[in-house]
């Protein structure tokens, strides 16, 4: 398969996976291992596990695919997941703030604009040698275990801002207590 096969199939695997893991923290009754990758309230940060679950998930079978022949996967990987995530937030809280509420089908479509944006950056950045030093790699690496750190720690002990709080019950993650 060559890359551009593999974005499509990305892009499909992060749809599917996506919405399902919308819906896995209460198919698991609470479960705290689930409620890292999977949405635990209606905030905008759980909603960016949506995209970055599946798309680390499906980088990993990609490295093992075919990416570690390609020098600047890794940070063609971490580029184009922040790119999918600053696309949802920004035209989220653009719509939002122009209609004053949310749509769920505008958000189902903000998260299909994502995916794309992130999925058509990454394939057009593989096919360069952009950003293939080793030091861009290490970046890469490390900004991709700071992302997963966050998912972790965001979940248990989010920050008291807008972005992480859930609009319906005005809380903020979940408590381990």
């Amino acid at each position: 398969m060559n890359t551009k096969s593999w974005s499509i199939a990305g892009m499909i695997f992060t749809l599917i996976l996506g919405i399902l893991l919308h819906f896995t923290y209460a198919w698991s009754e609470g479960n705290l291992l689930v409620a890292i990758f999977s949405v635990v309230n209606e905030s905008i940060w759980e909603y960016l596990k949506l995209l970055f679950t599946p798309m680390f998930l499906f980088a990993i079978l990609e490295f093992f695919a075919y990416g570690s022949e390609l020098p600047n996967f890794i940070p063609v990987r971490l580029l184009s997941i922040l790119l999918g995530m600053i696309t949802i937030t920004t035209i989220f809280y653009t719509y939002v703030g122009i209609m004053g509420d949310h749509v769920l089908v505008s958000d189902i479509g903000i998260f299909i604009l994502g995916i794309l944006a992130a999925y058509s950056f990454s394939y057009k950045m593989l096919q360069t040698g952009y950003l293939s030093s080793s030091v861009a790699v290490a970046a890469g690496l490390a900004g991709l275990l700071i992302l997963l750190i966050c998912f972790f720690i965001f979940t248990f002990n989010p920050p008291q801002l807008p972005l992480f709080q859930d609009p319906f019950s005005l809380s903020y993650g979940i408590s381990l207590y």
